[in-house]
């Protein structure tokens, strides 16, 4: 008892002869962190995190690996696997471990401590990406146990200079803390500046303070607080479900772009085109492992090249089947059913024993990571919101094609009229096999774009092709604006009902709308325009 007592009559000395080092690591502080009463150590923790001193970063990582022991008034850190390797935790200079060494025990708490101590450690950090991710940290710890003596910490790691994202953490971990704070004038700035940041995260937080505030001003700021943050999350909510919606329709556009001029312009019921999307997002796969073989330090650029070979892999596996099959079955829509489903399955087995049953993972660029915060933590996936500009980029190329070049003039005539095209000088047989390979290269562009989002698999076209059909009939046959207006519609309808019905009711209400629509407008949204003269 008596050894006790002066152990801690020695502390005490320490820490008052430690007060004026505040930026240093003094000895009684590391032996607060290694020794004594568990609120002690908590309160050594937080402060030497707010220190910024790294002898005090390496004692506190050491104790959140169990690496620190104390003998008398000097503590140690232990750096190998053995306990006769060790430094002092003040200058950093080996010495040998005392045999009656003890460890600094940890507990829930202190661990508990350790966790945002650490996160503001990593605040220090060159990365901008490391410093938010600490920052996120902080917030949620504050947000979980708001604890007055963290606001040290974060009131150092706000002097400096951070990202904005990892800044707005800090400030909301900041007024979390105040909201516990004794004074009434700081737990209403804290409660204003909690419902500003229009996150969910922050609502059980108001709501348990609101149930525990004693004063009638606070009490309302609270209230007003909650009531805006609930319509924040209602228009967020909306905006979320109007971007995915948008994302589905985009990749909808995507898939059935190229089945518009196949089916649509050409009359060719292509039941293998699931399968050229496929083929796509193989040929995607093969230039990503061949950037991580031979040009690993332009990884982040092998998406750039995968467009080109996508598009052209396709386009040429189309040009065969037109070539062999297709050319011979044009006006039997029956027999090009069954022969392109024919051609479907050989293709699904065809890349099973190249590259196996199993799915295949592409990796997103690095620029392509992340996403766009918006709306409190709204976040938009950077690859979506890729893939809604690439479709974009695509149609409007397609679009271009098809209205203003030599070769769209020549489609469009051998659509309308094959045989007075044909007397004018077309071969219309080439335009057939140039059209077929333009609908199949943008379906090899659709599976560029699905390998961003999802795992590659011999089966990946098969999840697409009674949509991109459903879409084509829909839009009206060989309407380029009605593919868009219907996959566009039917995306945010389908997201929109998912939010409402789940996911296998939306599935059937969408298929039912199909239904009925085309019973009564079976031309679809657009009918073509004109007469044909083979009619």
């Amino acid at each position: 008892m008596k050894t006790i007592w002066l152990r801690r009559l020695w502390l005490g000395l320490l820490l008052w002869l430690g007060l004026g080092a505040a930026h240093a690591l003094a000895p009684a502080d590391a032996l607060a962190v290694a020794d004594g009463e568990l609120s002690d150590r908590v309160a050594a923790v937080q402060r030497l995190a707010a220190s910024r001193d790294p002898r005090a970063a390496e004692l506190i990582r050491a104790l959140a690996d169990e690496r620190v022991k104390f003998a008398g008034d000097r503590v140690y850190i232990v750096n190998g696997p053995t306990d006769t390797e060790a430094t002092d935790a003040l200058t950093g200079q080996s010495a040998p471990l005392p045999p009656e060494a003890q460890d600094a025990m940890l507990n829930n708490r202190l661990r508990g401590a350790l966790e945002p101590a650490l996160a503001a450690l990593d605040l220090a950090d060159p990365s901008p990406a490391r410093q938010t991710e600490a920052a996120r940290t902080l917030q949620r710890s504050a947000f979980d146990n708001p604890d007055p003596a963290q606001l040290p910490m974060l009131d150092a790691a706000l002097a400096t200079e951070l990202p904005t994202a990892a800044r707005r953490a800090l400030e909301l971990a900041r007024a979390a803390v105040l909201l516990a704070s004794d004074e009434p004038a700081q737990r209403l700035k804290a409660a204003e500046q909690l419902g500003a940041a229009r996150q969910a995260a922050v609502r059980p937080l108001l709501e348990q303070r609101l149930s525990e505030e004693p004063s009638a001003p606070v009490k309302a700021a609270i209230q007003a607080s909650l009531a805006a943050l609930d319509r924040s999350l209602a228009i967020s909510s909306a905006v979320g479900q109007a971007f995915t919606g948008i994302s589905l329709g985009s990749i909808l556009l995507l898939a059935a772009l190229g089945l518009a001029i196949t089916y649509g312009l050409m009359g060719v019921i292509n039941m293998a085109h699931g399968e050229l999307i496929m083929i796509g997002a193989y040929a995607t796969w093969l230039v990503q492992q061949a950037f991580q073989r031979w040009l690993p330090g332009g990884f982040d650029w092998y998406l750039l090249a995968a467009m080109p070979v996508a598009f052209a892999t396709s386009a040429l596996v189309g040009a065969a089947m037109e070539r062999t099959v297709i050319r011979f079955l044009y006006g039997r829509p029956l027999e090009t059913l069954l022969a392109t489903w024919g051609i479907s399955l050989v293709l699904m087995q065809a890349v099973r024993s190249l590259f196996g049953a199993q799915n295949v993972g592409v990796e997103n660029p690095a620029w392509m990571s992340g996403g766009l915060t918006v709306l409190g933590d709204l976040s938009l996936p950077w690859n979506r919101l890729f893939i809604i500009a690439f479709a974009l980029a695509v149609l409007g190329a397609v679009a271009l094609l098809i209205g203003r070049t030599r070769l769209g003039l020549f489609v469009r005539g051998v659509t309308q009229n094959r045989p007075i095209a044909s007397c004018m000088g077309v071969n219309t047989a080439r335009i057939d096999t140039y059209a077929f390979a333009l609908g199949s290269g943008i379906a090899g562009l659709a599976g560029c774009a699905l390998s961003q989002i999802g795992n590659v698999g011999p089966d990946l076209g098969q999840g697409y092709i009674v949509d991109s059909f459903m879409v084509v009939v829909l839009g009206g046959v060989g309407q380029l604006a009605g593919t868009v207006y219907a996959a566009l519609g039917l995306g945010l309808l389908n997201k929109f009902l998912e939010g409402w019905a789940g996911a296998v009711l939306a599935k059937i209400a969408v298929l039912v709308f199909i239904i009925v629509f085309i019973q009564k407008r079976p031309q679809g949204i657009f009918a073509q325009k004109g007469r044909s003269a083979e009619a």
